[in-house]
């Protein structure tokens, strides 16, 4: 619950490189919806990346069990430090443990090309999954205050690369654990060797891919002991068969036409397909935990040339994610374009030298074909560019908790 008297949070403009725009912040206290105006305003006249970065009190009780933990000496935490301790105002409003909130707008955001997503709510449909508990409280008759004019921008490139980086890695994980469990379940039902054997490589891949990203996050080389190329290799080859299984499927919706389609027609091209457990789902709930996995090592593999150049801009680290996003972005879309079309076919009963009798069986089937279609639709549409926050808990000894990445809640 958030306490009568009004709380200010004291906010810091952090840029990538050295930039020249207007001073349209100034330094008046705002509302939450008159910073988010700024940041968007800030981010569409400034030609480098731009974020926010405000200290929150910590909340009495908040999540930490999926964030990356990264102790006092690792480079986003001695980043952090060296800002706190040369911004005053940072400092006396996180004297011992305080939760740091980077903010990366929209338009800096949708250069990501997918990477960050919302992290749904289990318990509500659709719903957007906080990292803080009670965060309404923490905004709550909140005054942002800046901590300087725009004027005074603070040049802060290795602190937002780490931090979107380690954001990032800890959405992957999620969406890697949320993804197997439901794939799990599935196979348990199917009862599919082969569909198994895929499975376990590619949840295989996560211990060298979180060895990877504890090692680059402490800014060490990732080595050949690590695994992470026999791991690459795997995620490849899923991504591989994903391809090939979206080929298929498209060249059979090809074959349907725009009328009615025969339900056993359907059922062979799409083996399973009526089975919410079936061979079809299991290929759909696979393919969505490669391109989870993939998009996790692009970003480690981002972060490991950002190590590698001393002074690397962040634009180097944006623009070699979206280079290697847009194969992966294009496979999932062409996924969630054949999830739609088969939404939207139109079934029709047999037709045969008994077309005329139509069974009750035939007519369940029919049915429960219909209703496995129609959820088939029921996939995330591609939301408007949001702003990104990320959140960053750090404790009196300099250690830093990084939750996974969301869209901000501010």
């Amino acid at each position: 619950m958030a306490d009568d008297t009004e709380r200010q949070i004291p906010v810091l403009t952090l840029v990538a490189d050295e930039i020249s725009v207007p001073d349209i912040v100034g330094d008046a206290a705002m509302g939450p919806d008159r910073l988010r105006e700024l940041r968007s305003a800030l981010a569409a006249l400034a030609d480098r990346p731009i974020a926010t970065l405000e200290v929150h009190p910590l909340p009495d009780r908040i999540d930490r069990s999926d964030g990356i933990p990264l102790n006092s000496s690792s480079p986003l935490a001695q980043q952090l430090t060296s800002l706190v301790a040369q911004t005053p105002k940072l400092a006396a409003a996180g004297r011992s443990e305080a939760l740091y909130r980077m903010v990366v707008p929209a338009k800096v955001a949708a250069q990501f090309g997918g990477a960050v997503a919302p992290m749904v709510a289990k318990a509500v449909p659709n719903g957007i999954h906080s990292a803080l508990v009670g965060s309404s409280g923490i905004t709550a008759q909140a005054a942002f205050v800046p901590v300087a004019g725009v004027g005074a921008c603070t040049v802060a490139a290795p602190l937002i690369t780490f931090a979107v980086a380690a954001g990032l890695s800890a959405r992957a994980e999620v969406a890697r654990r949320q993804e197997l469990e439901r794939i799990t379940s599935l196979l348990e039902q199917l009862h599919e060797d082969r569909l198994d054997d895929e499975r376990s490589q590619l949840d295989g891949c996560v211990s060298a891919i979180e060895k990877a990203a504890a090692i680059l996050l402490d800014e060490g080389l990732i080595g050949h002991a690590v695994g992470v190329s026999p791991a690459v290799s795997v995620i490849d080859t899923a991504i591989a068969k994903a391809q090939r299984r979206a080929g298929r499927w498209e060249q059979a919706l090809k074959r349907f036409g725009d009328g009615p389609v025969e339900a056993a027609t359907v059922k062979k091209a799409f083996p399973g397909i009526d089975d919410p457990a079936g061979e079809f789902r299991a290929h759909l709930e696979l393919a969505a935990l490669a391109i989870d996995l993939k998009r996790r090592v692009i970003v480690l593999q981002a972060v490991e040339q950002a190590q590698l150049n001393a002074g690397n801009p962040f634009e180097r680290f944006v623009r070699q994610i979206r280079a290697d996003l847009v194969g992966v972005n294009e496979l999932a879309s062409r996924i969630s374009t054949v999830r739609r079309q088969l939404s939207r076919l139109q079934l029709d009963r047999p037709h045969g030298l008994r077309d005329f009798v139509f069974s009750a069986g035939e007519v369940d089937d029919l049915l429960r074909l219909s209703r496995e279609l129609r959820d088939l639709g029921d996939i995330d549409i591609a939301q408007a560019p949001a702003d990104i926050a990320i959140d960053m808990v750090r404790a009196s000894d300099g250690s830093v908790v990084v939750l996974p990445a969301l869209t901000d809640t501010v």
